[in-house]
């Protein structure tokens, strides 16, 4: 299956945008992700709640297709919860604040920063923090409608905000028709 994105430029185009507060960095971030994928990208994308694994931020969907999916996710306030478990490798790369995470058994945390890279690859599952304001451009590859599932779990079984979740299958469903449309998987 070949994809429309490298995490490696994407993690480029994230550290070259670092230091802009973020109402200026996700505008950047979409022109010049958009300037290098042309046709594939949101440039101004709309903002969501996410609910997924017990925690809560905010998503702007810049892509999203059956075999990817890049956003912008965060929190003004922090958030904690479960990372998931997916057939997708997710490349987290964090542009302001701190994210923290644990493996199964692990007693020592994981620390990111602005301009790192935290990979999770298929299969891997962890909890996560983010302690105060953080945000992230995270780019998923793989099997993304099994992700779906996750994320609109917290929907139905502990926000019950129906109208979040039609929110995020209008947006994610209308940019992946308009990649089946570009001949995209």
């Amino acid at each position: 299956m070949s994809y429309v994105f490298d995490p490696e430029v994407l993690h480029q185009i994230a550290k070259d945008s670092l230091g802009l507060p973020m109402h200026e960095m996700v505008p950047k971030l979409a022109t010049e992700i958009a300037a290098r994928y042309p046709g594939h990208v949101e440039e101004q994308p709309e903002w969501v709640f996410n609910n997924a694994g017990g925690a809560m931020g905010s998503m702007a969907v810049l892509h999203a297709s059956l075999s990817e999916y890049l956003i912008v996710f965060g929190t003004p306030i922090g958030t904690e919860g479960h990372s998931g478990r997916f057939w997708a490798d997710d490349y987290f790369m964090i542009l302001d604040g701190e994210q923290w995470a644990y493996q199964q058994g692990s007693t020592e945390r994981e620390v990111y920063k602005a301009g790192d890279l935290h990979l999770m690859p298929r299969g891997v599952a962890k909890g996560y923090k983010m302690p105060d304001a953080c945000w992230a451009l995270e780019y998923a590859r793989g099997w993304i409608p099994l992700m779906l599932p996750f994320g609109f779990a917290d929907a139905f079984t502990s926000t019950l905000d129906m109208r979040t979740l039609a929110r995020t299958v209008k947006l994610y469903s209308r940019s992946a028709i308009k990649q089946l449309a570009k001949g995209k998987i």
